[in-house]
């Protein structure tokens, strides 16, 4: 059986899910194939850390369901169930979230994040925190958009590039991440404006869980032998 990289977009919105897929799509070029789901038990959006909870049941078992999985990747930022998926499952498992600092890090010394609501910043700081990066960390700005509100460019362009030389000039962020799936269409457009490297996080961790589908490399190899 053909074994694929399956990246879970855990709220129920295809448009995301669409984004994702044409986003990663240089990635395809790696020769393993990659299948972008959409969880439909999922909210519209992930704004909140109830919403984003509520999804990790449903979440696992639609990858409990994917028989031709090689690894995946969670593309919602904030990893909702990434340890618990890494428990049921020996493949590599990616969140967007935790592959998008690691990708930044490499690029810039300090990072900036472009936020979707205010409400999403708590939860991006606990993550930034147990991860130890909170010095690399030079701002964390929302637009107060809406998920759903991304794919209008109308509304969500212009905030995002504001909020990205912001981020720039203000607080000093070398690097820009983009702090939801949804905004992935806007990645070239926001390098071009402000003139920084921007991690686009789905593709940052596909490119991850690919090296580690072709390396043979996952969590549960790297323990400790009795």
């Amino acid at each position: 059986m053909t074994t694929s990289l399956i990246i879970i977009n855990p709220n129920s919105s295809t448009t995301v899910t669409h984004g994702i897929d044409t986003a990663i799509a240089p990635l395809r070029n790696f020769g393993v194939p990659i299948k972008c789901l959409t969880l439909a038990a999922g909210p519209k959006g992930i704004e909140s850390q109830m919403q984003a909870d509520l999804t990790i049941e449903p979440m696992l078992n639609l990858a409990a369901a994917q028989t031709d999985a090689a690894g995946y990747v969670i593309a919602c930022f904030g990893d909702p169930g990434l340890h618990a998926l890494r428990d049921q499952t020996d493949l590599p498992v990616v969140g967007i979230q935790e592959a998008a600092v690691m990708t930044a890090l490499t690029l810039g010394q300090r990072f900036g994040v472009i936020a979707i609501m205010p409400a999403s910043i708590p939860r991006h700081l606990r993550a930034f925190g147990a991860m130890g990066v909170l010095d690399r960390l030079a701002g964390d700005r929302a637009l107060g958009l809406g998920v759903a509100d991304l794919a209008n460019a109308d509304k969500s362009l212009s905030a995002m590039i504001a909020t990205g030389k912001k981020l720039r000039d203000v607080d000093g962020a070398n690097v820009l991440i983009m702090g939801c799936a949804g905004m992935a269409q806007y990645r070239d457009l926001i390098e071009d404006a402000t003139g920084l490297p921007v991690i686009e996080p789905c593709q940052a961790a596909a490119a991850m869980a690919l090296g580690h589908i072709a390396l043979g490399q996952s969590h549960r190899k790297a323990k400790y032998a009795d």
